[in-house]
């Protein structure tokens, strides 16, 4: 009998991560303790240590099926990386032995000449070092022959600098957490012993028919439609939204959450999104470093999933135009060693005043930072997402809710009480009576307080939620410490702590006023009101990203110790090689579409019609003036196209010879409009063209999914 149809989730959960609980199996008590003492940052593993660990790993990982091992690490190309290593090898006479030492644990030496560098390395110098993310647990990714061992690694050049985006992540993790617990103390927290910031993401994504999808050149090169009219039902009813889940998709939600869960991954939810076809996943909150990897572990999942489902899985933020898109929310707290949620309300005057001084030192740092957060989610996709469709604008903004507002208004009285929760009462007695939260949500805000955390909404859902972690980590980490030191001047002055930090947010939430905004930010005027305030200091993705290398922003994330200049150069001209090249084949793909597809489709109309005018040019059809207007718009639309087709093959050409910078710019104000032009042609064209003759699945066929 298959093992779904008897063992329950809990039974197989976590069975395939060498976690706490296996460690301590498998490990003398001696040996846990020291690596429990590693992962908590309190010691580091000696080699000898290391290889009775690697052992233990092995000897569980066999057990389990896995036949190779290898170092798992995140390239800054916003995925993962694999390179899978054998466990069995030969002895001197040739028989077969499984080897697996703390040195391959530990380090492994990946070719690193061909992921982003930002062209700091030439293609034959090739070393790169993986080391093992001891604070990240092993785990093993099954495969029909057997599995593998994935070892959670960083990835560094041979000079040390990051070729991932994990190393910068766990710096600024470093730096908000030690700087956290620092302001703890001196608000009188003796008895707290660390800080941890906690992370839960909202993985969006579109499922459609893979054998109609892979008829789209566009949707299997892009993950988007780059051509396709409107279908006469779409999501203005929004009757999509949270509803029955289709058997075929539940299907495949069920059995991405049991290899989740053999993996120790919590999914919290599965819906249906706004858009037809579009769902959502919401994985449980854990330490940022794990649940970053965690989301990996999702994507790929989902990935693996989707194929033997028949199912093409679309990442991409933007799939259709006229629709949603998919994004990533990132919800971020920080939890301290006694299980305290330090963004979260209390009725004690004190906790309250700690409350306070750590959501002040947010929108301190965003205000002062904002731009970080704009480069982190500067990226090819969200280019055609933010800004509509639920989607945030891509000026950053912070939403506290009205609750919170009147409370800031009200601390020049010292009063740091919040309004008691009410009750709604349904008047219908068979009904329960319901709290309602303190405030409505706002959709629009990019960064908005939602009870207990601080949601960031305009991460693309293709991304790695590494980059917006590390840039809200480490602005965090810079308005905790701008706070602390404002509580630690007042106390020496002779103020009491709790007082000297409520001033202390009572100074913050002025000085970062600028960024706080309750109303709908997809206003004209607020986008004029936010160019008044400061928060737009660049108007295209290019600049977006640009804003990297901004001298303030490098200086406070080299002050952190979170990225050296030079790496911050390095990331912006990866994350510009990126945007590039994103749009350059889109570009090419449609321009292929074009001639494959497209204008040959327009010429049979045009045959099918002209013979059908002459084999009734002696029929009295009465006016035949609409008729011939029919095929002298086909006409005209298949030369127009002919002509924007040679245009964009003539400015794909100019690409050759530039530099990053140059491509995202020429792409972004020349060709993407004029690739916007021919879609709008197409869309057209499709509309009047018969169903047979149209060469690719269109959108009413596409965003169907049958049980």
């Amino acid at each position: 009998m298959p093992e779904q149809e008897f063992k329950s989730i809990h039974e197989i959960f976590g069975s395939l991560v060498f976690d706490r609980r296996v460690m301590k199996e498998r490990l003398n008590p001696d040996i846990y303790e020291q690596v429990i003492a590693a992962i908590e940052g309190r010691q580091k593993l000696t080699p000898e240590v290391a290889d009775i660990v690697a052992g233990a790993m092995k000897d569980w990982a066999i057990s389990r099926g896995a036949t190779h091992w290898t170092h798992w690490f995140q390239p800054q190309t916003e995925s993962t990386a694999e390179k899978h290593q054998g466990f069995t090898m030969s002895d001197p006479d040739g028989n077969p032995i499984e080897v697996f030492r703390g040195k391959n644990l530990a380090q492994g030496e990946p070719d690193a000449s061909s992921f982003p560098n930002a062209g700091t390395r030439s293609t034959f110098e090739a070393r790169g070092y993986s080391a093992w993310d001891i604070s990240s647990p092993a785990f093993i990714m099954r495969s029909p022959k057997g599995g593998t061992l994935c070892i959670p690694s960083v990835f560094l050049s041979y000079d040390g600098s990051p070729l991932d985006l994990k190393t910068p992540m766990l710096r600024a993790l470093d730096a908000v957490e030690s700087r956290a617990l620092r302001l703890l103390k001196v608000l009188g927290q003796r008895g707290v012993k660390g800080v941890k910031m906690t992370v839960g993401a909202e993985q969006e994504y579109f499922l459609l028919d893979r054998p109609r999808a892979q008829l789209r050149p566009d949707i299997r090169f892009c993950g988007r439609t780059l051509i396709g009219a409107q279908p006469a039902k779409d999501q203005k009813l929004d009757h999509h939204y949270m509803g029955a889940i289709s058997p075929r998709v539940l299907r495949y939600m069920e059995d991405v959450e049991r290899d989740l869960a053999r993996l120790g991954v919590s999914l919290l939810a599965r819906h249906n999104e706004v858009a037809r076809c579009q769902f959502e996943f919401a994985h449980l909150y854990s330490d940022a470093n794990r649940a970053c990897d965690q989301n990996q572990i999702l994507m790929e999942t989902m990935r693996n999933l989707a194929r033997k489902h028949e199912l093409r899985l679309l990442f991409h933020e933007k799939p259709f135009a006229g629709m949603n898109g998919s994004g990533k929310h990132t919800n971020m707290s920080l939890v301290d060693s006694d299980g305290r949620n330090l963004l979260k309300p209390s009725n004690s005057h004190r906790r309250n005043v700690i409350f306070l001084t750590f959501l002040s030192a947010v929108v301190l740092g965003v205000s002062k930072f904002h731009s970080l957060l704009q480069a982190s989610i500067a990226t090819y996709g969200n280019l055609f997402r933010l800004g509509g469709h639920e989607a945030p604008p891509s000026i950053i903004s912070v939403y506290l809710g009205s609750a919170l507002t009147d409370l800031i208004r009200r601390l020049d009285n010292s009063d740091v009480s919040l309004p008691e929760r009410g009750v709604m009462d349904l008047g219908l007695s068979k009904l329960p009576e319901i709290i309602p939260f303190d405030s409505d949500r706002n959709r629009t805000s990019p960064v908005a307080f939602t009870g207990d955390k601080f949601e960031f909404r305009a991460p693309g859902s293709s991304q790695s939620i590494a980059l917006p972690i590390t840039m809200f980590a480490s602005l965090w980490a810079w308005g905790i410490e701008q706070l602390t030191g404002m509580v630690e001047s007042r106390c020496a002055n002779g103020a009491d702590p709790i007082d000297a930090a409520l001033d202390a947010a009572r100074e913050a939430f002025k000085l970062g006023s600028s960024v706080m905004f309750e109303g709908d930010a997809y206003t004209p005027e607020w986008h004029d009101e936010a160019k008044r305030r400061g928060l737009i200091e660049a108007e295209t993705m290019p600049d977006r990203i640009d804003l990297l290398r901004k001298p303030e922003n490098k200086a406070m994330l080299e002050s952190l110790g979170v990225y050296r200049a030079h790496e911050l150069d390095n990331l912006r001209e990866v994350r510009m090689e990126s945007f590039a090249t994103g749009l350059e084949v889109e570009a090419a793909v449609l321009y292929d579409m074009l001639w494959e597809g497209v204008i040959p489709a327009l010429s049979k109309q045009l045959t099918l019609e002209r013979n059908s005018m002459l084999y009734f040019e002696d029929v009295d059809f009465g006016d035949m003036a609409p008729w011939r207007d029919y095929v002298g718009g086909l006409g005209r639309a298949k030369n127009a196209l002919i002509s924007e087709a040679n245009h964009l093959f003539e400015l794909k050409g100019r690409l050759a010879g530039m530099d990053a910078r140059e491509r995202s710019d020429f792409l972004t104000k020349d060709i993407l409009p004029l690739m916007e032009s021919i879609r709008a042609k197409c869309d057209a064209a499709e509309l009047v063209t018969s169903a047979e003759i149209w060469p690719y699945p269109i959108y009413r066929n596409l965003l169907s999914l049958s049980a």
